[in-house]
């Protein structure tokens, strides 16, 4: 097969990788009410976590970062390295706009993380550690995700990986576009704080 065919069937692959809603998945199973109907209406951990439900909200982080790192990490050990870029963004995307929910997806946190860990565990790494850095300064979980995210193409850059960080800079964007919302309020300084009660 040519390049260019391996690379839109590893990009379906990571797709439908990361298209599985585990916040909605979990909290069916859970007999809990519908995760699209609580908070922000968002499908990811930080709303799973709104159900009062935090070991549900855990395993959805964990599922949501792990299907990314699957991803990647099969479609390169089947097809290679460029594979294993064009699987991290098909799984990427399949969070964002998973066709199973009428492409209403997460914020991506987690699978950014999770396909960061398969391509270059390292950075991953320095992504945890900057949002922790910003999150125990600021108390703001959106702002760590974002500031961490901007800081990664530049990591990547700086340690040798120049398509990875271009690819990085595609996810980023799309990241910080699902996060407009919580930009806005971070602008107005009304965004919650961790810990802070509603």
């Amino acid at each position: 097969m040519s390049s260019s065919i391996i690379a839109v069937i590893a990009f379906v692959f990571g797709y439908l990788f990361g298209s599985v809603p585990f916040g909605m998945i979990l909290t069916r199973l859970a007999g809990t009410q519908d995760l699209r109907s609580v908070g922000s209406g968002n499908i990811g951990a930080t709303n799973v976590l709104r159900t009062g439900h935090k070991r549900l909200a855990a395993a959805t982080l964990v599922g949501d970062m792990l299907k990314g790192t699957a991803a990647v990490l099969v479609a390169g050990s089947l097809w290679g390295p460029a594979a294993a870029m064009a699987a991290a963004l098909g799984a990427f995307l399949g969070h964002l706009f998973p066709v199973w929910l009428k492409f209403h997806g997460g914020k991506g946190v987690a699978t950014y993380i999770g396909v960061l860990l398969g391509l270059c565990w390292a950075t991953a790494l320095a992504f945890c550690a900057i949002w922790l850095l910003v999150a125990f300064t600021t108390r703001y979980s959106s702002l760590s995700a974002l500031i961490a995210s901007l800081l990664t193409p530049l990591l990547l850059w700086w340690l040798g990986h120049p398509q990875q960080a271009l690819l990085f800079a595609v996810l980023t964007v799309l990241l910080w576009f699902k996060h407009r919302d919580n930009i806005r309020r971070l602008s107005a300084g009304s965004e919650g704080r961790i810990g802070a009660k509603a």
